[in-house]
């Protein structure tokens, strides 16, 4: 297809799937080469038209955008002055490696992660002191990220604060799944693991650590402080000894006593979030 000049942007076809002008979407599915690409680029991929416009509300420039013809006009708002490259189907499976339902990709630039400092302070531009966060320890499925980002988003939790090994919330499955919930909560990545919670604790805040452990007090009895951490550890093993060791409160969800008959003695990580989230709030 011929170059075509727009007045609000450069549209280019292209037929190839590797073309070299698309390296930025190459292989998405190869979560090792996709961290060092965008590690080395600063960059993410937004997937859909939902997530690409919270993306661009958030503030991350566009680098470019990977389309099929029929979604050219329904981003033509959000697209302005960017080079889009045009697609068929075909071609777009041939560079992702899969399907891509919602018709749109979009190379957006990272934004500079905030220090844990700020961000527990409330000194960023825009914010304001948060009071309740959620902390997480070695987490890196993308996915139960991206689902955790939306509940905490969803139940009014003001920030996350992720563990140096947790999984990336720009990953373009943390950003899909969590339909464009990590633009909207602000989150740091803490630098030290050992010594990532005395921080946290000295900016006043409560650390209380979930743990299927049906000894500990269950979450709604325990008195909520003003300002509340909630720690959630790894799919598998949960959070650490040092972790747990370092708590304020080791809190659970309660499990009802047919559940335990039946050996159903915890939740997945993600469902025990957005229940644990909800606690939260009330106080």
């Amino acid at each position: 297809m011929p170059r075509r000049p727009y007045p609000w942007r450069v549209v280019i076809g292209v037929e190839d799937a590797a073309d070299p002008r698309l390296a930025d979407y190459v292989r998405l599915r190869d979560v090792d080469l996709r961290k060092s690409l965008e590690g080395e680029r600063g960059l993410f991929v937004a997937e859909g038209e939902k997530v690409i416009r919270r993306a661009v509300s958030a503030g991350h420039p566009v680098r470019s955008v990977l389309t099929t013809a029929k979604w050219l006009d329904q981003l033509a708002d959000v697209i302005g002055g960017v080079t889009v490259y045009v697609v068929s189907d075909e071609v777009m499976e041939g560079i992702t490696g899969f399907q891509v339902h919602r018709g749109a990709l979009a190379s957006m630039e990272r934004l500079p992660l905030p220090p844990v400092s700020g961000l527990l302070s409330g000194a960023l531009p825009g914010a304001r002191q948060p009071r309740r966060i959620v902390v997480l320890e070695d987490l890196v499925d993308h996915g139960n990220v991206g689902a955790i980002f939306r509940c905490a988003a969803a139940l009014g939790v003001d920030a996350v604060i992720l563990s140096p090994r947790c999984a990336d919330p720009l990953y373009r499955r943390s950003v899909k799944v969590s339909m464009g919930a990590v633009f909207a909560i602000p989150y740091a990545r803490m630098p030290d693991w050992h010594g990532g919670l005395a921080e946290i604790r000295e900016a006043g805040f409560q650390l209380l650590a979930l743990t299927p452990d049906q000894s500990a007090v269950p979450l709604d009895e325990v008195p909520l402080a003003d300002r509340v951490a909630l720690m959630l550890g790894s799919e598998g093993d949960g959070l650490s000894s040092h972790w747990l060791h370092e708590a304020d409160h080791p809190v659970c969800i309660p499990m009802s006593r047919a559940a335990m008959d039946l050996g159903v003695d915890s939740l997945n990580v993600v469902a025990a979030a957005a229940i644990a989230c909800h606690g939260l709030t009330r106080a």
